[in-house]
């Protein structure tokens, strides 16, 4: 895909939406795409769906914000085949992040190109570009999902870089360039805000395709938000809305959530969807297709082994560390759903003749269990079409985000917050002997120390050190001041003229 500023307009990209039950919402062949002027479209109920379904695409596309998010933190280092493999990853495992780096800036484009897509709908909600108005029902419902999309876009903006530019009522053009300034990111989250409560406000609880967004959804993503700004009092109230509408249940075993007949599950708020179903085979557009290429990197390197062993090989990055292993309780089940311990899987299982490489660059002998390939789950350039979904929002982390935030809030209550965080820890020990009774900030910590537990490898573990202040005295070789945020883009600053973040 041609690189693009966000001072570029982005390209009209129409998809297929299929009602088939056996394929994913945004199943289509990128063979089929086409381009045609803004005032022939949008005439109908067709049209608006079909281009709501193009501004979900580029969450697709954000594949690296997961992995990111647990090698810059203690979870998991880049590994790969040398110093010099995958180096974009490498120097955010090292705390070396450079200006230039393609994984960083990709990550900004991407989020962009989602904000003008949302943005195209919005400024088009009310009427079309030949300036005629076009209703149908369900109308408001499926811009409440374009306002969730754009949400999650600057969530991760906001989390990534801090201040940065903010605008909601067009998709940008070639006359934007260099008018936009960083905004403060009180601003962007006030603007967050906004959108998940006016997605909240026109959202039904369930929708007739499994993927896509929901009431809960949006309430979800808005307690987590309002974590990250400190209002816990507000998080709490959102947060046990969830709860108390007991629309989700915790999955007793755990690891069954990870496998393909797991997605969109009972314990599924929101995750995002890929797909097998169009072959993807463009290794210039690596992460643009519709398959989890995370998933490959993940991977054993070189593995073999009879037919029945289900796993296929992979380029061994994004190892879990020792670190992660120890912080598991024996008799947590979560462990082994997490972390692959691939000698001991060769040896408890010596009918499948397994071979395998060890990971040449910092290896740790264990691999990210939630997301490995298998057999079967690909197709076309096997590497870029695996169907894993991401697992964003999961019912485990609304009761782990509502019992930080009544803990915290400005009236503690030290008796919910314990039954929320044991609700998950009675299903990871499969007992009630783990219960944690600590209050006040050991009970704060107990909650966060669970976080890293049941999110470890979903890539929250680095935002989560930086937002509660741990990062510091946590990660070795971060510098406070600096490594909260990752650097603006070279271009970015160079073409439109923004000001870099502290220390870069």
């Amino acid at each position: 895909m041609k690189k693009r500023h966000i001072y570029i307009m982005a390209a009209t990209v129409l998809v297929g939406v299929t009602g088939s039950s056996c394929k994913k919402f945004v199943d289509y062949n990128p063979r089929q795409d086409f381009v045609i002027t803004d005032l022939d479209y949008l005439k109908s109920e067709t049209d608006y769906r079909t281009m709501a379904v193009s501004a979900y695409t580029p969450v697709q596309w954000l594949n690296q914000v997961i992995p990111i998010g647990d090698i810059a933190s203690d979870n998991s280092v880049t590994g790969g085949e040398a110093a010099s493999d995958v180096i974009a990853l490498q120097q955010v495992d090292d705390f070396t992040t450079t200006t230039n780096n393609s994984a960083i800036e990709d990550l900004w484009r991407v989020a962009y190109e989602g904000i003008n897509r949302c943005n195209y709908l919005h400024q088009n909600k009310e009427k079309n570009r030949a300036g005629e108005t076009v209703e149908f029902a369900g109308k408001d419902a499926l811009y409440g999902e374009i306002y969730f999309l754009r949400a999650y876009y600057y969530f991760t903006l906001v989390r990534m870089w801090g201040d940065v530019p903010l605008f909601v009522d067009k998709r940008l053009d070639v006359t934007d360039s260099r008018t936009l300034q960083r905004s403060p990111k009180a601003e962007v989250y006030a603007q967050i805000e906004v959108d998940l409560n006016a997605a909240i406000n026109v959202l039904p609880p369930t929708q007739a395709q499994k993927g896509r967004i929901t009431k809960y959804a949006a309430q979800a993503l808005l307690g987590k938000v309002l974590l990250y700004e400190g209002k816990f009092d507000q998080a709490a109230t959102v947060l046990e809305s969830i709860i108390n509408a007991k629309a989700f249940t915790l999955v007793d075993d755990f690891a069954s959530m990870y496998l393909a007949a797991g997605e969109n599950g009972p314990e599924s708020l929101f995750e995002i969807q890929y797909t097998n179903g169009s072959p993807y085979y463009n290794w210039a557009g690596y992460n643009r297709g519709q398959g989890n290429y995370a998933v490959q990197q993940n991977g054993v390197r070189g593995l073999n082994g009879s037919a029945d062993m289900p796993y296929a090989p992979g380029w061994s990055t994004n190892l879990p560390t020792q670190d992660l292993a120890d912080a598991y309780q024996a008799g947590d089940q979560r462990k082994d759903a997490t972390i692959l311990d691939i000698e001991a899987y060769k040896n408890n299982n010596p009918g499948l003749s397994i071979t395998y490489q060890e990971a040449p660059y910092k290896n740790t002998g264990f691999y990210n269990a939630k997301y490995l390939p298998r057999k079967g789950e690909t197709s076309g350039q096997v590497e870029l079409n695996y169907l894993n979904n991401f697992r964003i929002l999961r019912y485990a982390e609304v009761l782990l985000m509502a019992a930080e935030a009544i803990n915290r809030s400005s009236a503690p209550n030290a008796s919910k917050s314990q039954q929320y965080l044991n609700d998950v820890r009675k299903r990871a020990f499969g007992d009630e002997n783990h219960n944690i009774t600590a209050t006040g900030t050991a009970l704060t910590q107990a909650i966060w120390n669970e976080r890293r537990l049941e999110l470890a490898m979903e890539g929250d573990r680095f935002f989560d050190l930086v937002r509660t202040g741990q990062a510091a005295t946590v990660l070795e070789g971060f510098q406070a001041g600096k490594h909260e945020l990752f650097p603006i883009p070279q271009l970015e600053v160079r073409i439109s003229g923004l000001t870099q973040n502290p220390g870069y």
